[in-house]
């Protein structure tokens, strides 16, 4: 018997209430606060020291330590498998949009639902989709976004090409009109085929849930190269994705993609958004900017020549809009999503990150950070005399001064580095600190301290007190 999805359960602990479901079995609760009691059926007890949250959806018992969601009561308190469990709560719900109807005839006749109540309809839909297709819970594993909040907060879904088995047929005047509304919106093409097909589809929402726009990402990797593999709803880019997120802090990460907002999120981040492509700035981006009075925005674009260069250009924007910008700097040729898969320990990698992001207030220092992130296109005049030097010559594994095997030596110039340390970093792991000495052969000045070399403020720390003590 198929494995019930993480997601589907964890649409089911939010969805259903656990109120509900306790006053349907007769079960007496008591208000208290913004919270209710009810004597706890799994000890015997004459006052109740059971606690329900319904904010939390969730139970506590301070007389037996009992607790869960409310799939964990019904499985409890009536002696059910999960299975049959979630069974029961989808009863609950009433329907399912990965089988019912669409829109039915009489509501079109009414005209009942309008474009908001039809996008709402077509987002269940792709999500109840998700929960059970098995080609887009492998992508969003390889993507490591395999995370039940994530798709259940987000109401991510997939567009397998099985919308049009929901519709009446197109023969019928019910089935031509709820196509022509549903090419009004986007949704559909002119030859009635999904806009979206094939991709996995994340909707933007605002704070109080409209929708203002649909992404999709196409998700074989069978596909020729001429396909687009980023869709959104035809016409201009409306919506900021995780508004409702961004007032809780004046710090905001901005990426360039939702694919990397995402990981973000996944990783712990939770103040974070997306533009429509590194130069999908929009205006309401800006307004919500203004709205929730950001301070100061974490650049998180790609670490490759068009991230580095449409993050110059933001930066300036920004300045220019009183809002302090800072680079967060991947890996060369990076992203957060590849960043994310690399990591073994993401949260603290990805906290890494956001500790060194590098300040971009002025044109000089957005120069400065640009040249360090990213392999120069020409070749650079000399700016020392290190500059016009050989290639530095770099032997790996030779025995130092201290007599360590797993060292590295470097020679620029004339100075000499030896990094010790190397052979204790793992791979994957958020940090690599060494203890770095550098020896300038003409004067016999010696510089070591230790630097972590995943960590750019560390490095700059470093390369800072160096050259004040070699001069």
């Amino acid at each position: 018997m198929a494995r019930i999805p993480d997601a589907e359960l964890q649409h089911l602990k939010s969805a259903v209430s656990l109120v509900a479901i306790i006053e349907q079995q007769g079960r007496q609760l008591f208000k208290r606060g913004k919270d209710m009691t009810v004597l706890c059926p799994f000890h015997e007890e004459k006052t109740p020291s059971m606690v329900i949250t319904p904010s939390k959806n969730l139970y506590h018992c301070f007389g037996c330590s009992a607790g869960g969601s409310v799939i964990d009561w019904v499985m409890k308190t009536e002696n059910l498998s999960l299975r049959h469990a979630a069974e029961r709560l989808k009863a609950m719900l009433g329907h399912n949009p990965a089988v019912e109807p669409l829109v039915q005839p009489e509501e079109l006749a009414s005209d009942a639902i309008g474009q908001q109540g039809l996008l709402s309809r077509v987002v269940e839909f792709y999500h109840h989709t998700l929960l059970n297709a098995t080609e887009a819970q492998a992508y969003l594993s390889r993507r490591r976004l395999n995370h039940p909040e994530l798709v259940s907060h987000f109401k991510l879904g997939f567009a397998n090409r099985t919308l049009a088995y929901r519709l009446p047929p197109s023969k019928y005047k019910a089935g031509a009109e709820i196509r022509r509304r549903l090419q009004a919106v986007g949704v559909l093409r002119e030859n009635g085929r999904e806009h979206l097909r094939g991709s996995l589809v994340v909707p933007v929402m605002d704070a109080q849930g409209q929708i203002h726009e649909l992404y999709g990402r196409m998700i074989s990797d069978d596909l020729r190269a001429s396909v687009v593999r980023h869709l959104y709803l035809p016409g201009a880019h409306h919506g900021v994705w995780n508004e409702a997120a961004l007032g809780a802090s004046k710090t905001l990460i901005l990426c360039e993609s939702l694919i990397d907002a995402m990981s973000f999120w996944v990783a712990g981040q939770r103040h974070v958004t997306a533009a429509y492509g590194v130069h999908g700035v929009t205006a309401d981006h800006w307004q919500v900017f203004e709205q929730h009075n950001i301070k100061q925005v974490l650049i998180a674009f790609d670490n490759d020549t068009a991230g580095n260069e449409a993050a110059v250009k933001l930066a300036s924007a920004l300045v220019a809009k009183g809002i302090t910008p800072l680079r967060v700097v991947f890996p060369p040729g990076r992203d957060a999503n590849e960043y994310l898969c690399q990591m073994a320990e993401p949260e603290t990698a990805f906290a890494l990150l956001i500790e060194s992001a590098m300040p971009m207030q002025d044109v000089a220092g957005i120069v400065a950070v640009e040249r360090q992130t990213a392999e120069p296109d020409t070749v650079p005049e000399p700016a020392s005399p290190f500059a016009a030097e050989p290639a530095p010559r770099v032997t790996p594994n030779v025995v130092c001064e201290s007599g360590e095997h797993g060292e590295l030596l470097v020679s620029v110039g004339t100075l000499q580095w030896c990094l010790r340390g190397m052979g204790s970093v793992k791979a994957g792991s958020a940090a690599m600190k060494l203890n770095v000495q550098v020896l300038d052969r003409q004067s016999g000045v010696l510089f070591a301290d230790g630097v972590d070399l995943m960590s750019a403020r560390s490095r700059q720390s470093y390369a800072r007190l160096a050259a004040t003590e070699l001069g």
